[in-house]
C-alpha cells in the first residue's frame, strides 16, 4: 500500500472510532503526569493510542523505504558501471571499475581484465552496447568505420586489433590513407605499415616510390622490379635505383635479380657503371657484376676481374670463362641458372 494512502485510510479510521466513542461518552477524562493535568475527553485518549502507533509506524515505513531507496540506487549505479565495464571490455580495452554492491564486484571484477568477443547478434542490450557491437561487427567484416564521426577516435589505444583491422580495412579502400601511412609510418603498427607497403608496391612508381625509399623493405622492392618487365611506366632510372639499393640490406641474390631486369631497361655501358660501382661498394654485388660482363659477351674483362681475385672464388664463372674460350656459343644460362649464380 502506498504511505499517502495508508495515512489518509488510519487517520478516518481513527477520526471514525473517536466520533463513535464521543456520541457514547462526551465527558472529560483527567491524567496527571509529573504534577501536570491533562483534561481531553474520553474520545481523545481512545484514539491518542492509534495516533502515537500511526507515527511510529510511518517512521518505521520511512525508514525502510529509505534504506531500499538507498540500495536501490547502488544496483542503478552498479548497472551503470557493468554497463561500462562492458563497453570496454567489447572494445578490448578493458578498464577496472569499482562496484558498490558485493555480489556484483565479487564476478564483474573479471570484466576488468578481459576482453569480450561476441560470436553472434544479440537483443535487449542497451542503445551504448548496441551500437559499439554493431561498430565491431562491421568491422570485423572488412568494412572501414569513421570513428571520430562516431565519437570514438579516442576510445582505441595504439596496437588494439579492433584498432589495426579497421587501419587495414581503410588501406584496402582508400588510396589516400596508403600514402598518408607511407609519409608518417612511425606513427602507426607494423601490420598496417607493412600492408600499406605492400599495396603501395603492387600499384605506384619508382618515380612516385623514390621519396620512401627508406620506408621500403627488400620484398616490396623486389614486388615493384618485378613489375618493371610487365609494365611500360614504371619511371626506373640509374638515379633512384641508387637510392634504393643505398638503403637497402641487399644480399647476393637480390643484385643478380636487379641486374637481371636493368639489362632490360638500362644500356650496356650505364648498368656496367653502376654494377662496378655496385661491387665495389659492397662484395655481395661482386656475382651480379660478373653476371653482367657474361650477358655483354666482354670475356677480356671477366678475364681481368677473375685475375684479380683468388681461383677458389667465383668457381662457376671461371669454368664458364674456359667453356666460352673454346666455345663461344655457350651461354651462361646453359650451365648455370640465375637463381643458382650465388
Amino acid at each position: 500500500m502506498r504511505l499517502g494512502l495508508y495515512i489518509f485510510a488510519a487517520l478516518t479510521l481513527s477520526v471514525i472510532i473517536g466520533a463513535f466513542a464521543y456520541t457514547i461518552n462526551p465527558n472529560n477524562y483527567v491524567v496527571e503526569i509529573m504534577g501536570i493535568n491533562f483534561n481531553f475527553p474520553v474520545a481523545v485518549w481512545l484514539i491518542l493510542p492509534m495516533l502515537l502507533l500511526l507515527a511510529f509506524t510511518i517512521v518505521h515505513m520511512l525508514f525502510y523505504s529509505l534504506k531500499s531507496y538507498f540500495k536501490l540506487k547502488k544496483w542503478q549505479r552498479d548497472a551503470a558501471t557493468l554497463d561500462d565495464a562492458l563497453y570496454w571490455s567489447l572494445v578490448n580495452e578493458p578498464k577496472e571499475q569499482k562496484y558498490a554492491i558485493t555480489e556484483i564486484a565479487s564476478s564483474a571484477a573479471l570484466l576488468g581484465k578481459s576482453s569480450l568477443n561476441v560470436l553472434d547478434n544479440v537483443e535487449g542490450l542497451s542503445p551504448r552496447l548496441a551500437k559499439v557491437l554493431n561498430i565491431i561487427n562491421k568491422i570485423k567484416n572488412g568494412e572501414f568505420i569513421d570513428l571520430k564521426e562516431h565519437k570514438m577516435a579516442k576510445v582505441f589505444n595504439e596496437g588494439n586489433p579492433l584498432l589495426i583491422q579497421n587501419r587495414l580495412n581503410r588501406l584496402e579502400s582508400d588510396e589516400k590513407f596508403v600514402e598518408e601511412v607511407m609519409k608518417s609510418s612511425s606513427s602507426y603498427s607494423d601490420m598496417v605499415r607493412g600492408q600499406a607497403l605492400e599495396i603501395f608496391a603492387r600499384k605506384e612508381t619508382f618515380f612516385k616510390a623514390r621519396k620512401y625509399a627508406k620506408v621500403f623493405d627488400v620484398k616490396n622492392f623486389m614486388v615493384m622490379l618485378e613489375r618493371v618487365n610487365h609494365e611500360e611506366e614504371m619511371g626506373l632510372t640509374s638515379e633512384i635505383l641508387n637510392d634504393f639499393v643505398s638503403t637497402l640490406k641487399l644480399a647476393c641474390s637480390d643484385f643478380v635479380k636487379i641486374a637481371d631486369v636493368t639489362k632490360k631497361q638500362f644500356t650496356p655501358d650505364e648498368n656496367l657503371a653502376l654494377f662496378k660501382q655496385y661491387q665495389t661498394d659492397n662484395p655481395k654485388a661482386q656475382n651480379a657484376y660478373l653476371y653482367l660482363l657474361f650477358e655483354y659477351e666482354l670475356l677480356d674483362a671477366v678475364a681481368a676481374y677473375l685475375e684479380e681475385h683468388e681461383e677458389s672464388e667465383f668457381v662457376k664463372f671461371r669454368a664458364l670463362y674456359e667453356l666460352k674460350k673454346e666455345h663461344k656459343n655457350y651461354k651462361l644460362e646453359d650451365l648455370i641458372d640465375t637463381d643458382s649464380i650465388c
